[in-house]
């Protein structure tokens, strides 16, 4: 029997899964991962802790005939290590930092940001790499002077656990996850000598950017498995929801709430603050996407469950919320750490707004899993604008959805209900696994191209909107409303 290994490294977990040679999932082990908050609106992860729980994750589920790795990874979040020892400098700079949200003032300030959005398709802000990592080589002492002596080496968290499952033999990414670091150019997928003078980063501390589905070295440490497909988390769940053709769209629920669509060979251009961003790279087939990202989801039932203690655990907030009595008025606004797309608003901060005396935990919990209802719309909006101003058709077809909280009926059936579109959630939820899985099998041979794949697709369960146009927009203006008392 042959097997593909997994390693699903995200914000608040990390996980392996094991698949069989159909793309059966077989196995899986997760760790929970620490969060680490040393300042207002900073994020940081344990990189080491991060490594240990990947391997530890990988030998609980590990099996004779594994024939491939695939690693999918919390995007944007920076990590600067010691190439001879592989010891980082400093912890790393999760996506959801908003420590250099000054320095992105000062670019925008300055007229550049029309320039980077050009180049790398993205925008301005303290979520993508580039501000995290100058913010390191400016702020560890001696940092610069040694990486431009090529002693540094820079990598997201895909780059990272390829360096030490290699031990050190491979430094190297995917280009999905080279595009959300700032320092790509979207067209050439290549480092962009203009971005690396503007953000002050030396070459020589970059990883090699290689295919999505390709050859990253052997996993010494996991007896010498080839690793065979990379790709960002929310780039890899597209993949395992089989959005290989212009116009396919899905939203992955996990720490944050993502959607993307796919829009071909074409590299995309957003009039409405969404990113563009590389989909996947296949040889000579390479896909583009737009996409549009908010920074808390899945984060914000955490926050539930961790400050206010209404639950227990995330699984109980589905009988909380569905016992909610009607609460008008009552919006959850989670700008914990900014608003993201398409606000872009990183000193925004979250608030509950229209409380009254007669409501308690269970209406806060359902205007909570109502925002990244409202939050999913704001997107979906703002992606049919662009698809329109392109000539091509403004209406969305059905959403393909997958992620923990997906497996929640109430909140699927609510997603549904306040964005007016068909939900679809197939057999398999945790498609960013898949997806890694997926791009190591092309690699490997297991599977014969991306057709094969998406005959695979299972759908589980659809859900239809069940409430009337006029009621939805009501409720989404009065989102609208909130959001404006919260920005800056």
């Amino acid at each position: 029997m042959s097997y593909i290994l997994a390693i699903d490294q995200g914000t608040t977990s990390t996980r392996a899964m094991l698949f069989d040679a159909e793309a059966r999932p077989v196995a899986s082990h997760a760790i929970e991962l620490r969060q680490i908050y040393p300042a207002n609106g900073w994020v940081e992860h344990d990189a080491e802790e991060i490594w240990q729980a990947a391997l530890a994750c990988c030998r609980t589920v590990m099996r004779d005939g594994v024939t491939a790795i695939g690693i999918t990874n919390q995007r944007e979040t920076s990590v600067v290590w010691e190439r001879a020892s592989a010891t980082p400098i400093h912890n790393a700079i999760v996506w959801q930092d908003r420590r250099t949200a000054e320095r992105c003032r000062e670019l925008k300030a300055r007229g550049l940001e029309e320039n980077v959005a050009a180049t790398t398709g993205l925008l301005l802000d303290p979520y993508f790499s580039a501000t995290k990592l100058q913010w390191v080589l400016d702020h560890v002492p001696g940092a610069r002077a040694r990486a431009v002596a090529g002693e540094l080496c820079f990598g997201t968290i895909d780059s990272w656990l390829i360096y030490k499952l290699t031990g050190g033999k491979q430094h190297a990414t995917d280009v999905t996850n080279a595009s959300r670091t700032m320092l790509l150019n979207l067209k050439t997928l290549r480092w962009d000598d203009g971005m690396l003078s503007l953000f002050d980063v030396p070459k020589a501390m970059l990883p090699e950017v290689r295919d999505s589905a390709g050859d990253y070295g052997v996993a010494e440490a996991l007896g010498g498995i080839p690793i065979k497909g990379v790709a960002g988390d929310q780039q890899a769940a597209a993949f395992g929801q089989a959005c290989f053709k212009p116009g396919d769209v899905k939203s992955t629920y996990g720490t944050g709430c993502f959607a993307l669509v796919n829009t071909g060979a074409t590299v995309p251009a957003s009039a409405n603050r969404l990113l563009a961003t590389s989909a996947y790279r296949i040889g000579a087939d390479a896909a583009y996407a737009v996409e549009g990202s908010i920074f808390i989801a899945g984060a914000v039932v955490q926050w539930l469950r961790d400050a206010l203690g209404v639950i227990r655990s995330a699984a109980e907030i589905e009988a909380l919320a569905a016992t909610a009595k009607p609460a008008d008025g009552l919006y959850f606004v989670p700008a914990f750490t900014g608003l993201g797309a398409p606000y872009w608003d990183p000193d925004a901060r979250g608030a509950v707004l229209g409380l009254t005396r007669d409501m308690g935990a269970a209406e806060i919990a359902r205007a909570a899993l109502d925002a990244v209802c409202f939050e999913t719309r704001d997107l979906l909006e703002a992606m049919a604008r662009d698809m329109d101003a392109a000539g091509g058709t403004a209406s969305l077809g059905a959403l393909k959805v997958d992620g923990g909280m997906v497996k929640n009926d109430w909140f699927c059936q609510r997603l549904a209900d306040l964005t007016g579109l068909p939900v679809d959630r197939p057999v398999v939820t945790e498609t960013t696994a898949l997806g890694a899985a997926y791009l190591a099998g092309l690699a490997a041979g297991l599977f014969r191209d991306t057709a094969d794949i998406a005959a695979r697709w299972a759908l589980d369960r659809r859900f239809e909107p069940g409430l009337g146009k006029a009621q939805r927009d009501a409720l989404y203006d009065g989102w609208l409303k909130a959001v404006a008392r919260v920005r800056s």
